[in-house]
């Protein structure tokens, strides 16, 4: 997915963050991280503002509608807890785990 010119970065040298990184990530880096998700996110609602995909086809809109009133300090703490409730989980994406512990329960009060 990710390809930088010359070289730098190639999607197969990128590790799919899941619990295991996780867990044993500073706070600084756990916050890093969901920054750089987050700006991706905005990044993708900016960019489809005047040309919407459909509703399925993106989701971007999805997550940030789903994430509404989360705080960064919130999340963190949400994913902290998950993963500490679920080690045999440590495989799960973190990225998993946001989708389905806090958009999709968000996106049925956040309409």
């Amino acid at each position: 997915m990710l390809a930088l010119t010359g070289g730098i970065a190639v999607a197969a040298d990128i590790p799919l963050v899941d619990g295991t990184h996780w867990v044993k990530s500073t706070a600084e880096v756990k916050k890093a991280y969901l920054v750089g998700v987050s700006n991706v996110i905005q990044l993708e609602v900016a960019y489809q503002a005047d040309n919407p995909l459909p509703e399925g086809r993106s989701l971007a809109p999805r997550a940030a509608r789903g994430m509404t009133g989360q705080t960064l300090n919130g999340v963190l703490e949400s994913l902290d807890r998950w993963y500490g409730a679920h080690p045999e989980q440590l495989q799960r994406p973190v990225l998993e785990t946001i989708w389905f512990e806090m958009v999709v329960p968000g996106l049925k009060t956040n309409k």
